[in-house]
């Protein structure tokens, strides 16, 4: 049995549409929504799909610590995590995604992001940019290559298998954000491998404000920073780079001439969150809120 691990809060407009698309896969699972005291009737809908829903206070809410509660009381040898506002893309995308856990050295998987209709063209090129047509292994023999997009992972829809995810302790806790992509260095560090699955997908996209990427990349730092042990990874900024120039060339090719401008200003809110991120123990104190 599969075990699917969804964290929510007042969910409702999106969960109905995942938990049908959930219901419609071909494996034989569980569903467990872990709600953060929604109070627009989340639990409700999560119930009347047969989902056992647990409780937790909002402020207990964080994205490490809530995902591994959920996954302590899950019963599936195949832990399989997904986000409130996607929608699965085929009654075959799960057991498609978790085929690749049978081969050796390989505990964690995760599959492709179709951005949503509508999606703004800088997130189209993200989602086309991060989630290619072509599936990859990664190990730590790609990471002299690769660098720090060896530890890309996505737990918006990933699986992974229980013996390793307790081995490594589960998520961290201690930070704000991207403990999937740490949870999957940790994994490659130990001689496993993660695989992405182009095959399985997902629809998924954000249509970020300029503000609200400097904000998530000031916590992509402050996460990063906690764990000294991954600096060395991300001292780097040649995969932004890359990531820029492929994206104005494609937004080139598109005749999306205005958000060439609104991609490089928001190459540099990235940047500068994730700078300030990193030294943000040094910041004033009413700075640090993330």
């Amino acid at each position: 049995m599969v075990s699917i691990v969804i964290p929510t809060y007042n969910a409702t407009r999106n969960l109905s549409e995942l938990l049908q698309s959930i219901n419609k896969q071909n494996i034989s699972k569980e569903v467990i929504v872990i709600d953060s005291s929604s109070s627009d009737g989340t639990n409700d809908i999560a119930r009347s799909f047969g989902a056992n829903v647990l409780s937790i206070n909002k402020e207990e809410f964080g994205h490490g610590k809530t995902r591994n509660l959920a996954a302590s009381n899950a019963k599936g040898e195949i832990i399989v995590f997904l986000t409130q506002d996607c929608v699965l893309a085929g009654n075959d995308a799960i057991s498609g995604l978790i085929e690749s856990l049978k081969k050796e050295r390989i505990a964690a998987v995760y599959g492709r992001q179709i951005p949503r209709e509508g999606a703004i063209p800088t997130e189209k090129f993200a989602r086309l940019y991060n989630y290619p047509e072509e599936p990859i292994m990664k190990g730590r023999e790609q990471v002299e290559e690769m660098g720090i997009k060896t530890f890309f992972f996505s737990n918006v829809f990933s699986a992974i298998r229980r013996k390793e995810f307790e081995e490594i302790g589960g998520f961290p806790e201690n930070v704000i954000m991207f403990e999937d992509m740490l949870f999957a260095a940790k994994l490659i560090e130990r001689g496993y491998r993660i695989a992405y699955v182009p095959e399985a997908k997902v629809i998924h996209s954000h249509d970020y404000s300029l503000v609200q990427q400097l904000r998530r990349y000031y916590q992509a730092g402050v996460s990063f920073q906690r764990n000294p042990w991954f600096m060395r990874y991300a001292g780097s900024n040649k995969e932004g780079i890359t990531f820029l120039k492929k994206e104005i060339k494609f937004l080139f090719k598109q005749k999306k001439y205005l958000w060439i401008l609104y991609a490089m200003l928001e190459a540099i809110c990235k940047y500068t969150g994730y700078t300030l991120g990193l030294h943000y123990d040094r910041l004033p104190r009413f700075l640090k809120k993330g």
